[in-house]
């Protein structure tokens, strides 16, 4: 019998990230907004969780197993606090769970006990390239073996945290293949840009990369010469994304739910209208549709099976679901949903972006 019930464990773990969620990453929503900036602290109340700990193993100073299904539990109710920050707090999953998939033993030993101590460790990872025809199965930043170094070229864009960041997973083709290269901040070659000026994910410092004739040691590789399934690594940020579109879209759909049973029209909460029931109803089948893919896509993951095609669909499923659901909740807030004053439209600015977050989230 399939049961769609979560383990002791993961309840709990769901819990102490809703009550986080709730209790900081809400009281802090529009102020980040507005403001441009992550609360000072946010990102280190957040660490105290241990998510990204928990998927370590105790050989490398963790606590856990990597499991994908876990990851999307939390980062769904990440999401539905705030997705900047919720992007922010796992930009190091967009280094240590390739690390953990395809690392060396050498990479797993350096890198992995970085991200067990009790203090946040920026770092991320440059997939997306600032070009209409991007592909990431056909970069154009290019990787060159030469003289027991990788020397790469191009740009990239969207990347969480870059100047901050400790270490950067930079993906480029090497023999059209694309592969993964572990680069540390103060590589030569490597330049960070300006903060991008982004319509949502304002709180979010995302940044442009430039690499030219950027070397990095051959052992800098991931997965040495083995290289890395790309693939699935994918598959896994697909799943992450489309875990956070359902926390997007729950948190616009409860929003409007509540709005609607307390906004009155003629004598009665405007819930009671059938045009605004039957929206509010197909908003709650798709977040809930939708979740059940994310979960089967994962648990797929989690027993090494292929989930290629099951991580496209839901993710693209998910990028659709949740324009609509939050392009719902401003609909039913009417001409206050178009105001500032409530987070409908900041939802639907987030939810606007996830046709173009390839790569920037991974459980």
């Amino acid at each position: 019998m399939i049961s769609f019930s979560l383990t002791e464990e993961q309840q709990m773990l769901v819990d102490a990230v809703r009550r986080y969620a709730g209790r900081d990453l809400r009281k802090s929503l529009r102020d980040a907004d507005e403001s441009g900036q992550l609360p000072a602290g946010l990102l280190d109340a957040g660490w105290d969780l241990g998510l990204i700990p928990s998927n370590i193993p105790e050989a490398y100073g963790g606590f856990g197993e990597h499991a994908a299904l876990t990851g999307a539990l939390f980062a769904e109710e990440l999401a539905w606090g705030d997705l900047s920050a919720a992007i922010g707090l796992l930009a190091p999953n967009l280094l240590v769970t390739p690390v953990l998939e395809y690392g060396t033993d050498a990479q797993k030993e350096r890198l992995l006990p970085r991200f067990c101590d009790m203090s946040f460790v920026p770092a991320g990872a440059a997939l997306i390239e600032p070009n209409l025809t991007f592909d990431p199965y056909q970069l154009t930043t290019t990787a060159v073996k030469e003289d027991g170094h990788y020397v790469l070229n191009g740009r990239k864009a969207y990347v969480p945290l870059a100047a901050e960041a400790v270490y950067l997973l930079v993906y480029a083709s090497e023999g059209r293949q694309s592969q993964a290269f572990i680069i540390d901040k103060d590589t030569p070659g490597l330049t960070i840009g300006a903060r991008e000026k982004n319509m949502g994910l304002k709180a979010l410092p995302t940044y442009t990369l430039k690499l030219e004739n950027c070397r990095v040691p051959a052992e800098n590789k991931l997965g040495g010469e083995a290289g890395i399934n790309f693939a699935r690594l994918l598959s896994y940020s697909h799943v992450a994304l489309a875990a956070m579109a359902v926390g997007v879209a729950r948190a616009g759909y409860e929003y409007a739910l509540a709005y609607a049973k307390e906004r009155e029209a003629f004598g009665e909460p405007i819930a009671g209208r059938q045009a605004i029931a039957f929206m509010l109803a197909d908003m709650a089948m798709e977040i809930d549709a939708t979740r059940l893919m994310v979960w089967e896509a994962a648990w797929k993951l989690d027993q090494g099976l292929d989930a290629v095609s099951d991580a496209a669909l839901v993710r693209r499923y998910a990028n659709d679901m949740v324009m609509t659901v939050t392009d719902g909740g401003v609909q039913v807030l009417g001409g206050h949903g178009y105001i500032r004053e409530h987070p409908v439209e900041l939802w639907f600015r987030n939810g606007r972006g996830f046709a173009t977050f390839t790569g920037m989230a991974m459980v």
